[in-house]
């Protein structure tokens, strides 16, 4: 049935399942999780040595070559998270929805996912719930055991998926993550105009001006490639023509903030979640 008002489904899907528990962890995955044979049993060694809330920002598997353009909202999105920063933030720390265990006791002194109830992007919400009420929260890459496709189902759906996510999530997490990735994205694509302006007017530039704009773009297309490695299954050409992935991060981005701020409303698995009503 529909949620009740202020809630979103899925958060009202978690609720009821870990009210209906009987086990003293609660492992939530969604759907399209795939799990290696000891995925389990190596989450609940991790639980067992930080306790709290465990998160695992699931493998990408890529296959469709539409799904190469989740590359750039992908790194960005882990960078803003703060998740993997250099630096720990107890107070705004990130979390994966795809991926969550956590102990009974633990779920419920933090206010589950009923403290949460009408946040879009939860598994941040929740996992600043934790860290209010003292808990650690901890996350970990899938590697080779959690994995997930995202957007298997199209184009369309990929956008729709990012559309919700991208603003709401850069709201909600650490400042000075999103300040970093903000700073490195801006860089990125100075690069890629630069280069651009080269190729373009080359006849007047000198092999000085050519060799930096060169640097420049193998040394960005680096980067993404050590990163999206560990992200999914990119290809290494995505992260040579790194102006398109980080364009299509820019666009999507601007998408999103438009529908969640303006429009107060976005499209999900061919229905509408009207921001205004899960914020009532």
């Amino acid at each position: 049935d529909e949620p009740p008002t202020g809630w979103t489904g899925k958060n009202r899907a978690c609720a009821r399942g870990a009210a209906v528990a009987a086990g003293p962890l609660l492992l939530f995955l969604d759907a399209d999780v795939v799990l290696a044979d000891d995925a389990v049993a190596r989450l609940a060694a991790a639980h067992a040595r930080h306790g709290g809330l465990v998160s695992v920002q699931p493998f990408h598997t890529v296959q469709a070559a539409y799904e190469q353009l989740s590359a750039g909202p992908n790194l960005v999105s882990a960078m803003g998270s703060g998740a993997f920063a250099a630096w720990s933030s107890r107070r705004r720390p990130a979390a994966f929805g795809p991926c969550l265990l956590t102990s009974l006791a633990d779920y419920a002194a933090a206010g589950g996912h009923t403290a949460v109830r009408g946040e879009v992007v939860e598994d941040i919400a929740l996992a600043q719930r934790y860290a209010a009420a003292g808990l650690p929260v901890t996350v970990f890459l899938g590697g080779d055991a959690v994995a997930f496709r995202m957007y298997p189902r199209g184009l369309g759906q990929l956008v729709d998926g990012w559309t919700k996510n991208l603003a709401s999530g850069s709201r909600t997490a650490q400042p000075t993550a999103v300040l970093a990735a903000a700073a490195w994205l801006v860089a990125a694509l100075a690069v890629g105009v630069h280069a651009a302006g080269l190729l373009v007017r080359w006849r007047s530039r000198t092999l000085t001006d050519v060799a930096w704009g060169a640097a420049g773009w193998f040394a960005v297309a680096a980067q993404m490639r050590w990163a999206l490695r560990r992200l999914g299954s990119f290809r290494a050409s995505t992260a040579w023509l790194h102006p398109v992935a980080l364009w299509t991060f820019v666009g999507l981005f601007a998408r999103s903030l438009w529908l969640t701020t303006v429009r107060r409303s976005v499209r999900w698995s061919s229905r509408y979640v009207d921001l205004r009503r899960q914020a009532g």
